[in-house]
């Protein structure tokens, strides 16, 4: 139905790139209500339907919410007052980023992960996602008890010293399922803990495990930390496997 600027829903719909069930909606909700054939009570669109909706999805595309437009559609001008709304909706723009950002991060790290290693027990590697997706929290956590370099040294690893990391602990893992119940001095035991161990110095470093050693540890609530990091294991697997850690430690204080 054309002429004299005129559009039927579905000519409106196209010439748009609008779906038709939207305009449905935006029709009920009086967000934009064309005018209707008297006869057969047909929507017919015209040209200021067109830059109505244009504002319309202009003020969506800046995140405003149907309600919020509804109430901006009335204004003939903006002035600087709108900067608050804006800038509320920019900083709940960024934190979504953020969270994107990191989420893509995780995905790429498991994807190599699983490129790498072929096959991994899902209660690992979903916890190995869970600690993934509470990297921030981890990191809040560290700056709040520990030395700001410290953090800042740890967010400098890269995504392949983090990978390596992963990988002995996925490693150490399956050990842990396959030596559970042997006695903690057996030196298949033993040699796991000093493989992940060394692997974990390694990933930190000299330089950050120095700095370490001169945080006094004995103030810091630990467990809050680890209460943030589910375990793959069962509770016996998890006190077995921190008695041969506690073993190892001090046969290498006797060393």
């Amino acid at each position: 139905m054309k002429g004299n600027d005129k559009y039927s829903i579905g000519e409106f719909s196209e010439k748009a790139g609008v779906s038709i069930r939207t305009l449905h909606y935006y029709d009920e909700i009086g967000l934009l209500q064309p005018e209707k054939h008297p006869t057969t009570g047909h929507r017919i669109y015209n040209h200021q339907d067109i830059l109505t909706l244009q504002k319309i999805v202009s003020l969506k595309f800046l995140g405003y919410s149907l309600d919020k437009i509804a109430s901006l559609l009335q204004e003939s001008s903006f002035t600087v007052d709108l900067n608050d709304t804006l800038t509320l909706h920019l900083k709940a723009l960024e934190k979504e980023k953020e969270q994107i950002e990191q989420s893509m991060a995780a995905i790429n790290r498991v994807i190599k992960l699983l490129e790498e290693e072929g096959e991994v027990d899902s209660t690992v590697l979903l916890v190995l996602i869970h600690n993934l997706q509470k990297e921030s929290m981890h990191n809040e956590w560290m700056e709040q008890h520990m030395q700001k370099e410290i953090v800042e040294e740890l967010l400098k690893k890269t995504e392949k010293d983090k990978i390596i990391l992963d990988q002995t602990y996925i490693q150490m893992a399956k050990e842990v399922k396959q030596l559970y119940g042997k006695p903690i001095e057996d030196p298949g035991v033993q040699t796991m803990i000093k493989t992940y161990i060394e692997a974990s110095m390694e990933f930190l470093g000299e330089d950050l495990i120095q700095k370490l050693a001169d945080t006094d540890m004995e103030n810091l609530d630990i467990q809050e930390l680890e209460d943030m990091s589910p375990s793959p294991f069962t509770e016996d697997e998890q006190r077995w496997l921190n008695r041969a850690m506690e073993y190892h430690m001090k046969q290498s204080e006797i060393e």
